[in-house]
C-alpha cells in the first residue's frame, strides 16, 4: 500500500468537514472523455459551440447531435471507482458534500446523495417558451438515441436541458451551497479538474482563505498545485487505494 495514500486517508478521517470538488477527469475512468485533458473533446470538437446558448437558440439540434455520444448514452456507462468511493466516504460520514462541475449524473449513479451540481444537470429538460413543461432525462435520452429531439407538447419548441450553457448564469442555489461548503471545509479534495473554469475554480481558494487545506488529484497541472497539502496524478490508483483502506 502506498504510504501517501494511507496518509491521505488519515487526513480525510481526521478532517472536521471534508468536501470534494470534481471535474470531468473523474468520469474518464467510466469511458467519458473530458474537455481539456490529453484526449479531451476540445482537441477535436468545438465543445464551446455545443454549450453556447446563442447557438442553441439558433440550432438546438446541433447540441443534441454532438452531445448524444457523451451525455445521452450515460445509462450505458458505469460509475467508476472514484464515484463509488466518494459515495462510500459520504455514507461513513467522512465526506460532507460533493460539489461537481460534471453533467453526467454518474455521482448519483455511484450512490452519492449530497451532490451540488454547479453547472446544472440534464436530469430535467424544459421548454424555453411554455412555463411548467418538463421532461425527465430518461425520456429525453430515449428520443435522442432514436435520432429525434425532445419537444414541447404545447408549442413544439425543442426542449433545453437544465445544463448551464455558456452565456447563462450558473444556478444560484447550487453556487450558494457550494460556496457555503467551501467556507466550512477544513479539507477539500480537488479531483479531476484543471481549475480553469470560474467561478467553480475559485472554490478551493475559498477553502484556503478560510484556513482549510486542499488535496489535488489530477493528471495535469493546476494553478493551485503549489498550495496543495498533497498532490497526486492518478485518480484510479489513489481511489483504488482508498477503497482498500475503507474495506
Amino acid at each position: 500500500m502506498n504510504d501517501t495514500i494511507s496518509n491521505l486517508f488519515d487526513k480525510i478521517k481526521n478532517a472536521r468537514h471534508c468536501v470534494a470538488l470534481t471535474g470531468a477527469g473523474v468520469s474518464t475512468l467510466s469511458g467519458i472523455r473530458d474537455f481539456r485533458g490529453k484526449n479531451g473533446l476540445y482537441n477535436d470538437m468545438d465543445a464551446e459551440k455545443i454549450f453556447d446558448i446563442d447557438y442553441f437558440y439558433e440550432d438546438p439540434s446541433f447540441y443534441y447531435k454532438a452531445a448524444g455520444s457523451f451525455i445521452y448514452n450515460i445509462e450505458e456507462k458505469e460509475a467508476s471507482v472514484v464515484h463509488i468511493v466518494l459515495a462510500e466516504l459520504e455514507k461513513k460520514g467522512l465526506l460532507k458534500a460533493l460539489i461537481t462541475q460534471n453533467i453526467d449524473l454518474l455521482h448519483q449513479k455511484g450512490g452519492s446523495r449530497r451532490v451540488i451540481e454547479v453547472h446544472g444537470s440534464p436530469a430535467v429538460h424544459y421548454c424555453l417558451r411554455c412555463a411548467g413543461v418538463r421532461m425527465d432525462f430518461k425520456e429525453a435520452a430515449a428520443l435522442v438515441k432514436a435520432g429525434d429531439l425532445p419537444k414541447c407538447p404545447n408549442c413544439g419548441k425543442v426542449l433545453k436541458p437544465a445544463i448551464t450553457f455558456f452565456g447563462e448564469s450558473l444556478p444560484f442555489e447550487a453556487m450558494r451551497d457550494a460556496e457555503t461548503e467551501a467556507q466550512k471545509a477544513d479539507l477539500m479534495l480537488v479531483l479531476g479538474t484543471s481549475l480553469t473554469v470560474y467561478p467553480a475554480a475559485g472554490l478551493p481558494q475559498t477553502t484556503l482563505r478560510r484556513g482549510g487545506e486542499i488535496v489535488i488529484v489530477n493528471n495535469m497541472e493546476t494553478p493551485l498545485d503549489s498550495r496543495a497539502a498533497m498532490r497526486f496524478e492518478d485518480l484510479g490508483e489513489v481511489f483504488e487505494g482508498l477503497r482498500k483502506l475503507l474495506n
